[in-house]
């Protein structure tokens, strides 16, 4: 069985979405910080997943043995004094394929196709003391700053994030 990391943009929905669905409410359900609670409703995961393809929004799958296993998106800004920049969103990985290199390549692919938007700058937020902000910043993300209670947990405990920025 091969385990090679394959990074495809999705245009289409519809032959993904129970994919898409299963492996959001598997990264929340495991406590990542999503914009969601545990436990996800695989009803509510859908729902996010059937309204995320949109003009400027790019959205890459990571696949292994053609399954899945990851995901990021990119948001291009469309405002006239923001084409420069773009955000990247809901970068994932199945609980079951952490610490695998996923959310690296997913994220190497990002920069690389927002260089190729012509977007010179990238801008990121993720809860503070999750794992992520190790990858983010090995990655040549620098720290902007830090937003006190901005995401309640499922505790009803207030949260601070961390804004990262890179200049590609």
């Amino acid at each position: 069985m091969e385990n090679v990391i394959k990074i495809e943009q999705v245009e289409k929905m519809d032959a993904h979405l129970e994919e898409f669905s299963e492996l959001l409410k598997q990264v929340v359900d495991s406590g990542a910080s999503m914009g969601f609670l545990r436990p996800l409703d695989l009803s509510v995961s859908k729902s996010f997943w059937e309204n995320v393809l949109a003009p400027n929004v790019i959205l890459f799958a990571a696949k292994i043995n053609h399954r899945i296993v990851g995901t990021a998106q990119l948001h291009l800004c469309a405002k006239e004094n923001g084409k420069h920049r773009a955000e990247v969103a809901k970068v994932m990985t199945h609980p079951s394929y952490q610490k695998k290199g996923i959310g690296r390549a997913l994220m190497q692919v990002v920069e690389q196709r927002a260089k190729q938007e012509g977007r010179s700058l990238l801008i990121l937020d993720t809860r503070e003391g999750d794992p992520s902000n190790h990858l983010y910043t090995s990655l040549g993300f620098i720290r902007a700053g830090r937003i006190p209670g901005y995401v309640k947990s499922e505790k009803g405990e207030l949260e601070a994030t961390i804004l990262y920025y890179k200049e590609l």
